[in-house]
């Protein structure tokens, strides 16, 4: 596979909650938690489940940050 994104994040998945149109993909990022929200008919075609090994690809033109004071 040759992608352009340039944050490619191995994870494992941990839990899929599936909507009518949307699933919740939770996964497990070397401890760090990430949810993916994506079609219920991209996750049957991935024939994602509880353990797959997939890798999270982001691409956004703005990432936030947060500091409390």
């Amino acid at each position: 596979m040759r992608l352009s994104a340039r944050n490619k994040i191995p994870a494992r998945v941990v839990r899929i909650t599936k909507g009518e149109a949307t699933a919740n993909v939770e996964l497990d990022a070397g401890g760090v938690r990430l949810v993916a929200s994506i079609t219920v008919e991209a996750a049957d075609e991935l024939a994602l489940r509880e353990g797959s090994e997939v890798l999270a690809m982001v691409k956004a033109s703005d990432v936030m940050l947060g500091l409390e004071t």
